[in-house]
């Protein structure tokens, strides 16, 4: 459903945009035998992109120099890893320009819509920059809420550069979900995404519970958090989680990540 969703953006994107190239295209590169790599292309070929001949690279032997060298030569934005890769994902991330995530999933996933493709982004450290996050770790919750409620009508520093577009029937639907609460924090959260005039579809502040049952009515395709409880929460209820360590919020934050 995830790669049918790409397909549907994709399609909206060229009724607005004619012209534009920018549409989403999948790079497949790993070390899995030539074999499943070959029947992977089979399956999904029209998403598995290579600018050279639009079918896919496989590496025997990969490496961090070939991921390196991959991920240059198609001008990868978003390089995604499931979890054994992750010495890869940090080398990426370390000696590259790319944005790295380590990605997890259940074996059951569970997605409704096939012709939108559905986002959730966690708050701090992921949208926001992680500066209340700091505050939290370092002094406590109770000077937590008061750092949020003497800040609250100052904006956080922007991590992403975001901009969803302005058309009303976008194909990308998007959703805060933030440990957040109602109160001061919460407020300040949406007050930031207000002066940014970053508009998303939808903000839901769990105020400190889990993140699971909500992202089980949302059943995103991709789940974005730099906390491992709620990517567990997230595969509990078949969600595609992706963990965002503390060395890619510093990329992100230093580059900025185009949405």
């Amino acid at each position: 459903k995830w790669r049918r969703a790409l397909k549907a953006v994709n399609a909206k994107l060229k009724e607005f945009y004619p012209e534009s190239e920018e549409l989403f295209k999948v790079l497949l590169i790993g070390d899995s035998s030539l074999d499943s790599f070959n029947k992977a292309v089979r399956k999904h070929g029209e998403w598995l992109t290579h600018p050279q001949n639009n079918t896919g690279t496989f590496t025997e032997g990969f490496d961090s120099i070939n991921l390196i060298s991959s991920l240059s030569r198609t001008n990868t934005h978003l390089y995604l890893s499931a979890e054994p890769g992750l010495r890869m994902v940090q080398e990426a991330l370390s000696k590259g320009k790319y944005y790295t995530l380590t990605t997890l999933h259940h074996k059951n996933i569970k997605t409704n819509e096939e012709d939108q493709l559905r986002v959730v982004f966690d708050g701090d450290a992921v949208l926001f920059s992680n500066e209340s996050e700091r505050v939290f770790q370092r002094d406590g919750f109770l000077a937590y809420l008061k750092n949020e409620q003497e800040n609250v009508e100052i904006p956080m520093n922007e991590v992403t550069n975001s901009d969803k577009g302005l058309y009303r029937n976008c194909p990308i639907r998007t959703y805060l979900v933030t440990s957040r609460g109602a109160g001061s924090d919460g407020y300040r959260a949406l007050n930031t995404l207000r002066m940014w005039g970053l508009e998303l579809d939808e903000a839901v502040c769990v105020g400190g519970t889990g993140k699971g049952p909500t992202l089980d009515k949302i059943r995103p395709h991709i789940f974005f958090d730099d906390q491992q409880r709620h990517i567990k929460a997230a595969l509990e209820v078949g969600t595609v989680a992706c963990l965002l360590k503390a060395c890619f919020y510093h990329k992100w934050s230093n580059n900025g990540l185009k949405l």
